[in-house]
């Protein structure tokens, strides 16, 4: 979407909602974006949001893959077109995704492992 706003997270949440399994409960770990807390925004009830403390970027796995996305894939380019700019960010990210085992090394944390 060419924007981040109220009305896209409200589309991305129907979006995820509609692949939660009949039944089943998404928890979302969301960062202290405005439109992650507005009052229009538009949570579907088998989704709850779970907002992150302010100031945690430590919390929030995400946070590690746009840093492994800029920092190998984004950085350091000049766009002819938004077209260009939604190309090259598709491309990384299935990049990323073709690699199940980086995301995991990227994202995991020692603190919340289960121990067995």
């Amino acid at each position: 979407m060419p924007y981040a706003n109220t009305g896209a997270m409200s589309a991305h949440l129907a979006e995820i909602s509609r692949h939660v399994s009949p039944g089943a409960h998404a928890i979302l770990v969301l960062d202290g974006a405005g439109w992650h807390s507005s009052k229009d925004l538009a949570v579907p009830a088998n989704i709850t949001l779970v907002p992150l403390p302010p100031y945690s970027p430590e919390l929030n796995p995400v946070e590690n893959v746009w840093q492994f996305l800029r920092q190998n894939h984004l950085a350091n380019r000049v766009f002819d077109s938004y077209d260009a700019i939604v190309t090259v960010c598709c491309d990384a990210w299935n990049a990323l995704l073709a690699i199940p085992e980086r995301v995991a090394s990227i994202t995991s944390r020692q603190w919340a492992q289960v121990s067995r």
